[in-house]
């Protein structure tokens, strides 16, 4: 699983027309197979009056990736698979889109609804604003007093967080980590402290 990855922001909506038929493309973020089913469930909802809805999603990553569409009642393979080519070649993760169709009296023919259906969700990846998705570990580490000030500038200098701090005889700090930023944190914790201070990995 990749440790950084391309997602989207925000849900991005794009309309477009192709020969008196309506398509609105809305894309969104979703983690989870659930949360893809959720998301195509409420556009289908919302939409209760299109002709058809075809989905596909992403869920993960580069090789640890689950991949699902579905034609939404056009004729097989004119939907949801030339959407799901299209996400595969959007470089993004944990994305799932929904195309929905109002049929505007005009057959579009199996080329027509597979160039409508891709070229719907290819306008609103245009118009999607993306984000990256970091993973993060989270760790405690005991440290005294004296060096309490020195473990947060150095938490600091490698982009993580504390998100909880208990004052006893120590100072117990519990912090998040970027993957990729671990190792680097790690080698750094244990010159400051002469090799005294340990990671204690909670998740």
């Amino acid at each position: 699983m990749a440790t950084r990855y391309p997602i989207p922001a925000a849900e991005t909506r794009v309309e477009t027309v192709v020969v008196n038929s309506r398509f609105i493309c809305t894309i969104g973020q979703a983690r989870t197979t659930d949360e893809a089913a959720a998301f195509i469930r409420r556009i289908k909802a919302e939409y209760a009056d299109a002709s058809s809805h075809a989905y596909a999603y992403r869920i993960g990553y580069g090789a640890s990736v689950t991949d699902g569409c579905n034609d939404g009642g056009e004729p097989g393979g004119t939907a949801g698979k030339p959407m799901l080519a299209v996400l595969q070649g959007s470089d993004l993760g944990d994305v799932v889109a929904v195309v929905s169709r109002w049929f505007g009296g005009t057959k579009l023919g199996t080329g027509g609804l597979v160039r409508a259906f891709s070229g719907a969700l290819k306008a609103a990846l245009a118009a999607l604003p993306r984000d990256e998705r970091v993973e993060r570990k989270t760790f405690l580490v005991e440290a005294p007093y004296a060096l309490y000030e020195r473990l947060k500038l150095l938490v600091n200098a490698h982009h993580g967080i504390v998100s909880g701090e208990e004052f006893g005889a120590n100072v117990l700090l519990t912090l998040i980590i970027a993957v990729d930023d671990i190792a680097g944190f790690g080698a750094a914790l244990r010159e400051m402290s002469g090799g005294s201070i340990d990671m204690l990995s909670v998740d």
